[in-house]
């Protein structure tokens, strides 16, 4: 079954680049959010996004009309029952998570997929909510999701294989980025090894061998990162790395996973990296380092 309309759920920074990435591929998109507030605000980073490609003739201003008529930004989640996958975005609760697989269990036919952008929690509690399981799959994309060809597909325990095969096809042919398969595990493949690279950084930082800026471009430019670790942490989002590092410490009771001190306090005093315009780095409204 062809897919050519998606429903979105979470407009914040994951769910705002994935909208925009599948309406950059043609796809009609609906975006929900819980507020008209909160709605504006990720079409219009959205937007911000895409004159920035404008800026760099990437895109030109028709194409960009384009793609921002293909997102429809809805309140109600009843939208949703015309679209052939609905991927959730929200942050990492799993409470709020099963609250919103509910809803759209009840709302979405059978035929419909519903994947959960999550990077570190259970797909099968996820799936356990609803009435059909099978159809409940992981999509775990890479932010920046515009520029990362990679999408985590990862299977809970009761995941169909035509669920996976429909997947599997939407992220090669479809969207046109490498699909790669993960059995569930905390923190998959791509988060459970960055969040480690993150947090032994932190540990060198905390160590005095070296500052934020020079451990960054000894990555950079030594292993051609496109960010160091501690860029790379304020584009996540400190708080996200927090919670992932937890997430894993909780789950595999191992040490490596306990979250350096550094982190803790940084997102105790609300430096959260680009999301607060402060992290390690400054950044400005756009996301663009200031310093």
């Amino acid at each position: 079954m062809n897919i050519k309309t998606v429903g979105v759920v979470g407009a914040g920074t994951m769910g705002q680049g994935i909208a925009e990435m599948l309406a950059s591929k043609g796809l009609e998109v609906i975006i929900i959010e819980q507020s008209e507030e909160r709605l504006d605000y990720g079409k219009q980073m959205i937007e911000v996004s895409l004159d920035k490609q404008i800026e760099k003739w990437a895109l030109t201003k028709a194409e960009k009309k384009l793609i921002m008529n293909r997102i429809e930004p809805s309140l109600g989640y009843d939208k949703l029952a015309g679209c052939e996958l609905v991927i959730e975005t929200i942050t990492e609760d799993l409470d709020s998570k099963k609250e919103i697989f509910k809803k759209i269990d009840k709302i979405c036919g059978a035929h419909v997929i519903l994947a959960s952008n999550t990077s570190t929690l259970s797909l099968t509690e996820l799936a356990s909510v609803t009435g059909n399981p099978d159809r409940v799959i992981g999509m775990h994309f890479i932010y920046p999701v515009f520029k990362i060809d990679l999408v985590e597909i990862v299977r809970g325990l009761k995941t169909s294989e035509d669920t996976f095969a429909r997947t599997k096809h939407f992220v090669e042919e479809i969207i046109r980025k490498k699909g790669v398969m993960v059995f569930e595990s905390p923190g998959f493949v791509t988060t459970r090894l960055i969040c480690l690279f993150i947090n032994e950084a932190l540990h060198v930082l905390e160590e005095g061998v070296a500052s934020a800026e020079d451990i960054d471009s000894a990555m950079r430019i030594g292993y051609s990162f496109q960010h160091g670790p501690f860029e790379m942490c304020d584009r996540f989002g400190l708080d996200s790395v927090l919670a992932a590092l937890e997430r894993m410490f909780r789950e595999y009771g191992e040490l490596k996973y306990r979250p350096s001190i550094v982190l803790k306090k940084m997102v105790r005093a609300g430096h959260l990296g680009v999301k607060s315009g402060a992290g390690f780095f400054k950044y400005d409204m756009d996301g663009d380092r200031i310093g």
